[in-house]
């Protein structure tokens, strides 16, 4: 019988919304799991890992260009030792070995416009493949909201039994003991602001801030993230409003501060297939302004205040006025204790169909 190997790259890359989910659920897969029921490879100098009690640590290779990482010594590992099926939580399937992969969603297939140097262009052709390469050759998808599994269906012709909806969750934040020395670092934060955190790449539309921000001069924002290397919001490369602080990265106990102070937590994207970020808001008694755009409907549901991402003609302390739903029932529903165990199930039943072909 094939263990399952988690690819374990994720233990080298900074936190984003992909790599905490793949943190939490491994950390819950391994109580859950019997000894040497899954291993997971990771570089040979990686540092920071966690201790495992029964998921089994391969060391192989070095930590290199995560492209590289994955289509050469990922790769090369698998064709080499057949033993393994892997586990791939980042949007990526291997040409010559199939597995589980979760692919969170396919923004890649839209906004072109948003694509315009060489770098991102190239970008833009590598994810399509890769999301047609998972929807044909892959075992079994894994995506995080009901919106990203129409759509892979719809546009990669994915069959719908070949994939499961596992949420995403804010479990992580309740550990978090909130810093609050974030507000002597910027004594501006005393007066009343949004916050909005995310990578600072097109599709968060960090242009609907700044254009507000131009027409409401009396409303402070605050933005923390920093830029990926593709697909850029080039906005920020002119000058901004004076009534916007860019924070620049800020670790998680500095931001919890500022979620449990700000006048709402704001996120403006135009594309999202699970949006995590209102969500780690909602737990610390924030309330929340998201786009009525993509999945964030369907996550958010009437705990939010929406926004079209397009037009910046409102007025957000009168929309803040408006009454909400109290966001219990969405934050009892989001839990990595739910999702984990579905993650458990579906590769204890990939084993039984393993086991029932190997003895055909």
């Amino acid at each position: 019988m094939k263990t399952i190997l988690i690819n374990g790259y994720f233990l080298c890359r900074r936190l984003t919304g992909i790599e905490r989910y793949a943190h939490e659920i491994t950390s819950r897969l391994d109580k859950l799991c019997r000894h040497g029921e899954i291993a997971i490879i990771i570089p040979v100098d990686a540092v920071n890992i966690p201790k495992y009690e029964n998921i089994r640590i391969i060391r192989h290779g070095k930590t290199i260009q995560h492209i590289l990482w994955q289509m050469v010594t990922l790769q090369w590992f698998l064709v080499t030792h057949r033993e393994y099926t892997v586990l791939e939580f980042g949007n990526t399937a291997l040409p010559f070995a199939s597995g589980i992969v979760f692919l969170h969603d396919i923004y890649c297939e839209f906004f072109h416009d948003d694509f315009k140097g060489l770098r991102d262009k190239i970008a833009r052709i590598y994810n399509r493949w890769q999301y047609r390469l998972i929807a044909r050759h892959s075992k079994h998808i894994v995506t995080v909201s009901s919106f990203s599994k129409n759509q892979i269906i719809q546009y990669c012709k994915a069959k719908p039994e070949s994939i499961s909806v596992i949420y995403s969750s804010w479990f992580h934040f309740k550990n978090i003991t909130a810093d609050y020395s974030i507000f002597n670092d910027f004594a501006v934060l005393s007066k009343p602001f949004y916050f909005s955190l995310g990578s600072l790449s097109k599709r968060k539309n960090i242009k609907w801030i700044i254009e507000y921000a131009r027409k409401n001069p009396d409303s402070l924002f605050a933005i923390s993230g920093v830029s990926l290397p593709t697909v850029k919001a080039d906005e920020l490369d002119n000058l901004t409003p004076q009534n916007i602080i860019l924070l620049g990265y800020l670790d998680d106990s500095k931001v919890k501060a500022l979620m449990t102070q700000c006048k709402a937590f704001i996120l403006p994207s135009y594309y999202e297939g699970f949006g995590l970020t209102p969500l780690e808001a909602l737990s610390c008694g924030a309330q929340i302004i998201v786009a009525k755009a993509a999945s964030l409907p369907e996550i958010y549901g009437n705990t939010a205040h929406y926004i079209d991402p397009f037009n910046t003609d409102v007025n957000l302390d009168a929309l803040l006025r408006e009454p909400v739903e109290k966001p219990d029932a969405i934050l009892a529903k989001y839990s990595y204790d739910t999702s984990a165990p579905m993650v458990c199930n579906l590769i204890r039943e990939y084993a039984k169909i393993q086991e029932l072909g190997n003895n055909l």
